[in-house]
């Protein structure tokens, strides 16, 4: 699990921008969703063909938080990645042919083939019958024709979202940029996402404390969802 924390100039900056540094003080449970990105082997399993070595630092958090924001009626939605094989290649070429070397890029499409055991939520996760699972096929799971996950929110009247999951900096990110900018309210758990350095991780969570929302520990995030706001 990273150790890092928000730099006091950036801490600076948001309170000179909007006075305050933490946005929410209260989210409803049931109007409230953790969204759990990308644990699955592809990622967190060791030697895997896109190992993220510190996704497997943050499962106990995430089941933590996952076992109380479930008590309370909010819903967990745990969302993998999976790559369709089109033809020769895949439903994502523009990644695969420009981003993946070529020794690395059969295995990696291999593993993120539906039905491929390395797409489902990783075995140590603490999930439960009613929970939502869904894929995606791009790095955000909100990004138009990528999953199913704003409809699933949207019906559920979901609307503030908690992202866990990995990369910090790559889909964890991209999915609360897009969420900020559909208006859900957005937490990235700091102590809950994991990427491959701490200065991705710190990066990640700096830019998105400016700009799309705002960054908590698992722990200051179940007060929030427990906190009576103040009338």
């Amino acid at each position: 699990m990273h150790n890092i924390k928000i730099r006091p100039e950036i801490i600076n900056r948001v309170l000179t921008r909007r006075a305050r540094y933490h946005i929410f003080d209260h989210f409803e449970p049931i109007e409230t969703a953790l969204v759990v990105i990308d644990m699955q082997p592809t990622f967190v399993a060791k030697d895997s063909p896109a190992e993220v070595a510190a996704s497997r630092g943050i499962i106990q958090n995430i089941n933590k938080i996952t076992e109380n924001l479930r008590e309370k009626g909010a819903v967990i939605c745990w969302v993998t990645h999976a790559n369709s094989s089109v033809g020769k290649g895949s439903d994502w070429d523009g990644f695969f042919n420009n981003f993946v070397a070529e020794e690395v890029r059969n295995k990696t499409i291999k593993s993120l083939s539906p039905g491929n055991p390395d797409t489902l939520t990783w075995h140590e996760l603490a999930t439960e019958l009613g929970d939502v699972h869904l894929f995606k096929n791009r790095y955000s799971a909100l990004i138009q024709g990528s999953s199913t996950l704003e409809r699933v929110l949207r019906g559920r009247g979901i609307k503030n979202i908690l992202i866990a999951g990995t990369k910090t900096n790559v889909c964890c990110e991209a999915t609360g940029r897009d969420a900020m900018m559909l208006d859900f309210n957005t937490v990235m758990l700091s102590d809950c996402t994991a990427a491959l350095s701490d200065e991705e991780h710190q990066a990640s969570l700096e830019t998105f404390i400016q700009q799309f929302g705002d960054v908590l520990t698992h722990s200051e995030a179940i007060e929030l969802v427990d906190h009576t706001p103040n009338v």
